[in-house]
C-alpha cells in the first residue's frame, strides 16, 4: 500500500484525506439515519394510547423529545395541544423543518467529496504530466522521472474516481433515504394532528 502511494506522489494525500471523510460520513450517516431510530413505526399508536389513557405531561413530553426526531416533532405539536388545529399544526411544521436540518447534516460535505475528487485526480494528473515534461533534457529522456511521472498520473486520476464514485452513490442513497423518512414524518404528525382534533378515528 505504501508503495501505491509513494509512486502516486504527494497529490494523493488530498484524496486519502478525502477518503477518510468520506468513510466517516458514510458510516455516520448510516447510524443516524436508520428508520427506527428517526421515525420509530409504533410511535404514533404509543403516544395515541398515552393520550386515551393519561393525557399529555411534561414527562410525556421530554421523553417523546428524546426518543427520535419524529418525536420531537411530535412533543411540539403536543405542547400545543390545547390550541386550534392551525396551530398546533405550524408548530409541528418548525420542528419538521428542524428534524429535516438535522437529518441533512453532513450531507454536503459528502457530496462536495464527490465533486472534487476527480478535480483532486485530474490535479494530480497535471502535476504527473508536469514530471513527464520535466523529464525531457537536451541529451534525451530521464527515464526514472519520466516513470514517476506516469505513475502520479495514474494513480491520481484512478484515486480519484475510486472516492469519488462511492461517495456519490451514498450521497444520492441517503437523499432519497431522507426524503422517504421526511414524507413519512409528516404523514404521521397529520394523522396526530388530526386524531387529536377529532378529525379522524386512532
Amino acid at each position: 500500500m505504501f508503495a501505491i502511494v509513494e509512486a502516486a506522489g504527494w497529490p494523493i494525500w488530498f484524496l486519502i484525506l478525502a477518503s477518510i471523510i468520506a468513510v466517516g460520513l458514510i458510516i455516520e450517516r448510516s447510524v443516524s439515519l436508520r428508520a427506527h431510530r428517526v421515525s420509530p413505526p409504533a410511535l404514533l399508536d404509543e403516544v395515541i394510547k398515552e393520550l386515551k389513557q393519561r393525557g399529555v405531561s411534561d414527562g410525556m413530553l421530554v421523553r417523546l423529545a428524546e426518543s427520535s426526531l419524529l418525536g420531537r416533532i411530535f412533543a411540539a405539536g403536543l405542547k400545543n395541544i390545547k390550541s386550534p388545529p392551525d396551530v398546533m399544526k405550524e408548530s409541528i411544521e418548525e420542528a419538521g423543518r428542524a428534524a429535516a436540518h438535522d437529518l441533512e447534516r453532513f450531507l454536503t460535505t459528502l457530496g462536495t467529496i464527490a465533486s472534487i475528487s476527480p478535480l483532486l485526480g485530474l490535479f494530480g494528473t497535471v502535476v504527473g504530466m508536469i514530471e513527464i515534461f520535466g523529464s525531457q533534457t537536451a541529451v534525451g529522456n530521464n527515464p526514472a522521472t519520466l516513470a514517476h511521472g506516469i505513475s502520479v498520473a495514474l494513480y491520481n486520476t484512478a484515486f480519484g474516481l475510486i472516492v469519488a464514485v462511492p461517495s456519490m452513490i451514498a450521497y444520492r442513497h441517503f437523499r432519497a433515504q431522507i426524503d422517504s423518512l421526511s414524507i413519512d414524518m409528516e404523514q404521521q404528525a397529520v394523522k396526530l394532528v388530526e386524531i387529536v382534533h377529532g378529525q379522524r378515528k386512532g
